[in-house]
């Protein structure tokens, strides 16, 4: 069964004027997907749908097999089951992090799935350790450099432990070491049958991970 199926999506945010026209993607388990398009084709727009923080105007996503819609989100133990499988690495990370501390925003998650004070503290530090930022854990946040924000952005997602990660833009603000690190790691994500889906502007880096590829 494929884990992600879009069949004939629209959306538009003027009437007459769609940003998605018809869009039909189906991808399976353990699959790379690159999402291609100049800015303001509709990268961000297909995202905020593939997340559930957008609907489209007309078509299905199914997500496991069930229809993600608003009403289906209504319930607050769905949508906690929704974002604990899927992830989403803003290209802008400042809107992703609002924690006084970098514990806090690894944190974050874990405490909101109910788990107890040791599992969250042993998931915290297994992220903060696998991006090699455990000397930020007392941080702010937003006092950090783009890179830095990155990293804990990504731990923040990965101490859930999703089963697919939606990446927009994902090398925005990182030097070459961090790119060939987290290349590294998404190879390794691959590898363990984890989704990934990414919009890019280097393309070059993914041919030996990409599955899939499609322009907006």
């Amino acid at each position: 069964m494929n884990i992600i199926e879009l069949k004939n999506i629209y959306f538009e945010y003027e009437e007459g004027e769609p940003v998605l026209n018809g869009l039909d993607l189906s991808l399976g388990a353990g699959e790379c997907l690159l999402v291609l398009g100049d800015n303001g084709s509709g990268k961000t727009t297909l995202f905020r749908v593939l997340n559930g923080l957008s609907f489209p105007s007309k078509g299905e996503y199914l997500f496991k097999g069930v229809a993600i819609t608003a009403d289906y989100l209504k319930d607050n133990s769905q949508t906690k089951r929704f974002h604990k499988d899927i992830g989403y690495l803003f290209q802008n990370t400042d809107t992703m992090l609002f924690n006084s501390r970098v514990y806090d925003e690894v944190a974050f998650g874990p405490r909101q799935m109910g788990l107890t004070d040791s599992e969250v503290d042993q998931r915290v530090m297994d992220c903060l350790r696998l991006f090699d930022i455990e000397a930020l854990k007392e941080k702010v946040p937003y006092h950090l450099s783009g890179g830095q924000k990155k990293m804990v952005a990504l731990a923040s997602i990965m101490a859930l432990s999703p089963e697919v990660l939606v990446l927009d833009e994902p090398f925005a603000g990182l030097d070459q070491k961090r790119e060939a690190s987290l290349l590294e790691f998404l190879a390794e994500l691959k590898a363990a049958g984890k989704t990934l889906i990414i919009a890019t502007h280097k393309e070059e880096m993914f041919k030996d991970l990409v599955d899939k590829v499609i322009r907006l």
